[in-house]
């Protein structure tokens, strides 16, 4: 495990996770984590291969996203089902439970003000969500899930919601981190990018074949 010093150096490219996981992590014997600097194809003869990115923002230079249309609020306990909703809706290959997102609120990292709705004014439906944590002893902004529901996508609410969560922490936090998988089609690199993170650290997730010993 790298010094906290050390991270905080170079966050995206000594860690494929934040400071704070990476100390109660134990990585399985059949996953290997690499930077894409240190991958080599060869690996991929025994190995299945995720990669995600992970990208910086210095909070310095925040675009101010504006959308009339919909309104900001921040999330509440009873809000938890309508995030679930949100978050099974927006995709085809991941489901969360109400126990699961609940339990983000016990963790270290938790801040209830970087829980966010976002809602449509004319319908007054929930169409979006963020969650972020803050890491203290880091001073490190971490986004964690940001969702639109796919038939609102297009409109720059994704947008609101990674700026609304940047400013929220601008005079708190010393940077923001994000990752995401390379191969979603849904692009999330390259609404972070819009939102001014910049970096190229690309981490692959490796999982032994079944059968290789």
């Amino acid at each position: 495990m790298i010094t906290l010093t050390e991270y905080l150096n170079n966050p995206c490219g000594t860690l494929s996770i934040p400071y704070w996981k990476a100390k109660n992590i134990v990585i399985p014997p059949d996953m290997k984590i690499l930077h894409d600097k240190d991958f080599s194809v060869d690996a991929l003869l025994d190995y299945t291969d995720e990669k995600y990115f992970r990208l910086y923002h210095n909070l310095k230079e925040i675009p101010n996203i504006i959308n009339d249309d919909f309104e900001i609020t921040t999330a509440t306990d009873s809000d938890i089902k309508t995030i679930v909703q949100i978050i099974n809706d927006s995709y085809t290959d991941i489901s969360v439970n109400k126990e699961l997102i609940k339990s983000y609120t016990k963790t270290p990292v938790y801040n209830s003000d970087l829980w966010i709705m976002v809602k449509e004014k004319p319908t007054d439906k929930y169409v979006a969500c963020g969650i972020a944590d803050f890491d203290k002893e880091a001073k490190e902004l971490v986004l964690e899930w940001i969702q639109v529901l796919p038939e609102y996508r297009g409109k720059k609410i994704g947008q609101l919601i990674v700026t609304e969560l940047l400013f929220r922490m601008k005079d708190v936090a010393d940077f923001a981190t994000v990752s995401g998988k390379v191969d979603n089609e849904t692009k999330p690199e390259e609404l972070y990018r819009k939102c001014g993170f910049t970096g190229n650290d690309v981490w692959h997730i490796l999982y032994k074949r079944r059968g290789v010993k």
